[in-house]
């Protein structure tokens, strides 16, 4: 995978920038002035990445997998060790289907009812391959969606989600909180 190197990254006009960011030079970027990313952040490619007025913010350690897609107008958060398998689509906003209005982006805002809210992931959630998360969405921290999911509602902390709907079908262990801890101490004493 190509990267930018950190010339590159600082030319794109991002709000925030931590360090050790691997952005393929194959995903797409639009609204980077509103998109933050934090420390130890890998961005694979063919991910897009589409920030409006809310803006986007990925915390330190994220992963977003090849072929992923964060967009919409209200804000989308990827909060620490958090993780996108590929094909993962997070929207903060969407069209109104109940025909009362007409629908897509080329049609004048004042005829649609698009509807934005927040999305946010908390520390330690992971959304496996194909999944999607409509806007409006919660995932606790350390819940845990499967493949093909569709995430419509919040999820509870420490929850296992899979469907469509998702449903919560198990509970997820706690040990990573510890794994966690004893990755930063190595981390400091690794000089990393």
């Amino acid at each position: 995978m190509a990267i930018w190197n950190q010339d590159q990254l600082d030319g794109f006009g991002f709000k925030r920038l931590g360090s050790n960011i691997r952005l393929s030079q194959q995903a797409s970027v639009y609204g980077a002035a509103n998109i933050e990313i934090g420390d130890n952040v890998r961005i694979d490619d063919f991910c897009v990445l589409s920030a409006g007025a809310g803006g986007i913010a990925i915390g330190c350690n994220v992963h977003i997998a090849v072929h992923s897609t964060l967009m919409g107008a209200a804000r989308i958060e990827l909060h620490d060790f958090s993780g996108l398998s590929s094909r993962v689509s997070i929207y903060s906003s969407t069209d109104d289907y109940s025909g009362e209005v007409l629908t897509n982006p080329t049609v004048d805002s004042e005829f649609t009812g698009v509807k934005s809210a927040p999305v946010t992931l908390g520390r330690h959630v992971i959304v496996g391959t194909g999944s999607v998360i409509l806007p409006g969405v919660t995932m606790h921290e350390g819940s845990a969606a499967g493949a093909m999911s569709l995430i419509r509602r919040d999820c509870d902390a420490f929850g296992i989600y899979a469907g469509i709907p998702a449903r919560r079908i198990a509970a997820r262990s706690r040990r990573l909180l510890g794994l966690e801890e004893e990755f930063r101490k190595f981390r400091r004493t690794d000089g990393h």
